[in-house]
């Protein structure tokens, strides 16, 4: 197939990398800096340097761009896609986007599935793109509309990247457990290394220092935007997470031994239960 990449950053270029690697397919790039862009090309990654004209001929199409860039971008060309052909996305919101890509694959005759892939590091850009980035992580598809051909499609693609499982959900379950499992994390760790503390911790600190704020390294822009349009789901897991922080905190204050232990023994529980 002919598969257009738009967006040469971490994860469009690690896509790029891991279609090259595994796969026979024709990569076309599309990137606004066509700088990176003509290194992907030099360096073997793409086979094709295209631009919104290329779409009439992709076959199945990535938007590895911001999650607004994604609408602005398939408002902007969409009538360079092709009809039939498949347009996904790779964003960590999926409610607030689904229903908008949804409307433009209608519009234009190609169809949405929404996805993510669940990888990434503290890093950005093409530099730190890799065909491995992927082996063996979670790629969640939101089918919304398409036809399970498509669906089938884009799980085959990811397993050919390498990605370990397919998950299939809903946008409001998507952002549901996103909020959880990643954008609470990214929270907690900004908040963690802004205390005073945190500029003297070398010398005092070992692995719990690392694994708490090693997700801190923070693209701020993109998860400013991201935590803004799932903040529903967030402020909900942001409330639950206060509560049993002050939960703590009482205990502590009022020298409550009996409640402390009860409390962390229930955390220990809980990660036992589930074997991690």
């Amino acid at each position: 197939m002919n598969i257009a990449v738009i967006g040469m950053g971490i994860i469009g270029g690690s896509f790029c990398k891991a279609l090259k690697k595994y796969t026979d397919h024709h990569i076309i790039g599309i990137n606004r800096t066509q700088s990176t862009l003509r290194r992907a090309f030099d360096d073997g990654v793409i086979d094709e340097m295209g631009d919104e004209h290329s779409l009439s001929k992709a076959d199945v199409i990535y938007l590895a761009v911001y999650p607004q860039a994604a609408i602005d971008y398939v408002e902007k060309y969409g009538h360079f896609i092709k009809k039939g052909s498949i347009v996904t996305d790779s964003s960590g919101i999926k409610e607030e986007i689904c229903p908008k890509l949804t409307a433009l694959s209608e519009k234009f005759g190609f169809e949405f599935v929404g996805s993510h892939p669940m990888a990434g590091k503290e890093t950005n850009g093409y530099e730190s793109a890799e065909a491995e980035m992927y082996e063996g992580a979670s790629y969640i598809i939101v089918p919304c509309k398409a036809r399970e051909e498509s669906v089938r499609i884009l799980s085959d693609l990811a397993l050919a990247m390498k990605f370990g499982s397919i998950k299939l959900t809903t946008p409001e379950e998507h952002d549901r457990m996103i909020a959880f499992t990643s954008q609470l994390p990214h929270v907690l760790a900004c908040a963690y290394v802004l205390s005073p503390c945190c500029p003297n911790h070398k010398g005092f600190s070992a692995g719990s220092y690392k694994d708490v704020s090693r997700v801190a390294n923070i693209n701020a822009k993109l998860w400013s935007e991201l935590f803004m349009e799932n903040r529903g789901p967030l402020i909900g897991e942001l409330d639950t997470l206060i509560d049993n922080i002050h939960a703590i905190t009482d205990a502590v204050k009022a020298s409550d031994v009996k409640t402390l232990e009860s409390l962390l023994e229930k955390a220990h529980k809980t990660k036992e239960m589930l074997g991690e």
